[in-house]
């Protein structure tokens, strides 16, 4: 039987993930910087196999699709939307290293440290969260610096400590308790860890065009459900898939004692929180009207997601 043929949101999210996927190619070249001293070639040879070859660019598609909608070309947004991704590609390099979460595939291909070693891996993260704030930094990205600023304080905050870092420790933390962590920790611990960039992938697209403050939290309402809804998704799939569909080992959530939904509501109640988040997300929209059809295909996209 031949696949289904795909649907007009998914042309434009492969589309947009080409674009992606050649920015940071050209981002990751071996041409030196001002400033640089040297590219090692090992060094940027982990960081190309963490960034490059992979993924939907579902992150970068948000942002991108967010400034899209009032009324910025996809130039003005892009580099932006792919300094969001190397930040995501930095926390999958170090997410998946033996003292956290140990995994050896990743989007079907060795995991950085398994393709080079552990060291290597964690200096090929540093490096790809440091490059992300070289790009949003650079005059560009923006002409505006205020706007460079708006971005990068964004991204710093929704990556750092307070937001994906500090979740991954209360993951790990939820991992070593004899007792299941209770709905509102979980809901807690997962909008920072995956929700937070999620989140600011659509906050990044409104500061880019410069959406007024109604917009901007409208948007930002419609992210964080959309986070949300992201990440049942996902410990739904670590519950239901396989390595062929996943592109990494499935199953992983329950033998690492991992706080999730899925372990907390069951199956059936998890799909039913996934549903409501995604109906939040689209209501988050109602303002925007027809302009929005395309967020709101990627929020029902996330829910029935198999990658």
């Amino acid at each position: 039987m031949s696949a289904a043929a795909p649907t007009a949101f998914e042309q434009r999210l492969a589309e947009l993930g080409a674009r992606v996927e050649t920015e940071i190619d050209a981002l990751l070249s071996p041409q030196l910087l001002p400033g640089e001293l040297a590219r090692p070639s090992r060094l940027l040879a982990a960081m190309r196999h963490a960034a490059l070859g992979g993924g939907k660019r579902l992150r970068p598609f948000l942002a991108i699709a967010t400034a899209e909608m009032l009324g910025v070309a996809v130039e003005q947004s892009l580099r932006p939307a792919c300094a969001i991704e190397l930040v995501h590609c930095y926390s999958l390099a170090h997410d998946d290293l033996p003292a956290m979460d140990n995994d050896d595939l990743r989007r079907g291909r060795p995991t950085v440290h398994k393709a080079f070693d552990d060291a290597t891996a964690i200096l090929a993260g540093d490096a790809l969260l440091t490059l992300a704030f070289d790009v949003m930094a650079d005059p560009a990205t923006h002409r505006d610096s205020s706007i460079r600023a708006d971005l990068a304080l964004g991204l710093a905050r929704a990556s750092g400590h307070g937001g994906m870092a500090g979740g991954q420790m209360l993951d790990l933390d939820a991992e070593r308790q004899a007792a299941p962590l209770p709905h509102d920790s979980i809901a807690l611990l997962q909008s920072m860890k995956t929700g937070a960039l999620l989140r600011f992938s659509v906050e990044a697209g409104a500061i880019v065009a410069g959406a007024s403050a109604d917009e901007r939290s409208e948007l930002i309402r419609f992210g964080a459900a959309l986070g949300a809804a992201f990440q049942i998704a996902d410990d739904i799939l670590d519950a239901e898939g396989d390595v062929a569909t996943l592109g990494k080992a499935a199953g992983k959530d329950a033998a690492r004692n991992k706080a999730t939904l899925v372990s907390a509501l069951g199956l059936a109640g998890a799909r039913k929180a996934c549903d409501e988040y995604i109906a939040r997300a689209v209501y988050a929209l109602r303002d925007f009207g027809p302009r929005a059809g395309l967020l709101i295909d990627a929020a029902h996209f996330t829910a029935r997601r198999d990658f």
